[in-house]
C-alpha cells in the first residue's frame, strides 16, 4: 500500500507548479512581513518594467551589429502617451513607414520584429537568447527571412501596419508582456498570417510566458516555427490554427479539423 502523502509534501508539490503565493500564512489580518516585503519588491519591478524605455544600443547592441537591427517608432511620441493612447502604439509614424520601405525587402516568407510592449525589461532579458536561435532555425528550415527590426512604443496591433507595408507571408512579433507580481521579464510571441489592417486578435496566435521560470527559448523557437509552418500550409492564422504538441507522458491528441 502506498505511503500516505504528508501535508508538508503536498504543499511543496502544489507550490512547485507555479509562482503563485499560496498558503503563505498571516499575522492577524495581514500578510507576514516577509510576504509583504516581497510583494512590494515585485510590484516595484513591474512598475519599472512598464515605464522603462528600451535602449537599442545598451540592451540589444550585440544583436544590432550582428543582424543589422534598426529602430522604427509608432505614433506614440513618448512612454506617457503610449500608456494613455494604446491606439497610437498600433500605427507606425510616417518616418518609420518610409524607413521600412528603404531597409526591408518586401514579401518575405517570414518577418520577425521586436517590440518593447509593456516590458522593455523582458525584451532586454529574453530577446538576446531567443532571436539568434529563431533566425538560425528559420534559415535552416528554408524560410526566406525579412530584415528584423525593433519598434519603440509598440502594441500588438503593429503587426497590421507592418503587414500592410512589407506584405510578409507570416509575421512574428516578439514583445514584452504586461508584468505581474511573478516576473517582469516575460516575453510573448504573436504570430499572424498575412497581417493587414482590420485584423484582430482572432486572426493571431500567441505563445506567452517566455522567461526563465516559464517557456524556455529553445522550446519557444520550436513552437513558433511549428506554428509558422502550419499557418503557411493552411493559409490562415488565429483561432482556427491550433498548436500540435503534447505534454510528457500524455496520450496523442485526436486529429482536429482545420479550415481547408
Amino acid at each position: 500500500m502506498a505511503s500516505e502523502i504528508q501535508p508538508d509534501q503536498l504543499l511543496q508539490r502544489l507550490l512547485a507548479h507555479g509562482p503563485a503565493r499560496l498558503l503563505t500564512g498571516a499575522a492577524g489580518p495581514c500578510y507576514r512581513t516577509g510576504t509583504q516585503l516581497a510583494l512590494r519588491v515585485d510590484h516595484a519591478a513591474a512598475i519599472d518594467a512598464v515605464h522603462r524605455e528600451l535602449d537599442l544600443s545598451a540592451d540589444l547592441g550585440t544583436l544590432g551589429r550582428q543582424y543589422g537591427l534598426f529602430e522604427a517608432r509608432t505614433q506614440a511620441r513618448d512612454r506617457a502617451e503610449y500608456l494613455l493612447r494604446p491606439d497610437l502604439g498600433r500605427r507606425l509614424d510616417d518616418g518609420s513607414v518610409e524607413l521600412l520601405r528603404q531597409r526591408c525587402p518586401t514579401a518575405p516568407d517570414l518577418q520577425i520584429l521586436v517590440g518593447d510592449g509593456l516590458s522593455a525589461t523582458a525584451v532586454a532579458t529574453q530577446v538576446p537568447l531567443l532571436l539568434p536561435l529563431l533566425l538560425e532555425k528559420a534559415r535552416a528550415g528554408g524560410w526566406k527571412l525579412g530584415q528584423p527590426f525593433v519598434v519603440r512604443q509598440c502594441r500588438v496591433g503593429i503587426l497590421n501596419a507592418v503587414g500592410e507595408v512589407l506584405r510578409p507571408t507570416v509575421a512574428v512579433l516578439l514583445i514584452g508582456e504586461r508584468p505581474g507580481l511573478a516576473t517582469a521579464e516575460s516575453l510573448s510571441a504573436y504570430l499572424a498570417h498575412r497581417p493587414r489592417p482590420g485584423h484582430t486578435d482572432a486572426e493571431r496566435n500567441l505563445i506567452s510566458n517566455i522567461h526563465a521560470a516559464g517557456v524556455q527559448p529553445s522550446e519557444a523557437v520550436e513552437r513558433i516555427l511549428a506554428l509558422c509552418d502550419r499557418m503557411r500550409a493552411l493559409g490562415t492564422s488565429g483561432v482556427s490554427v491550433k498548436e500540435q504538441f503534447h505534454l510528457p507522458g500524455a496520450l496523442p491528441a485526436e486529429p482536429v479539423d482545420e479550415l481547408p
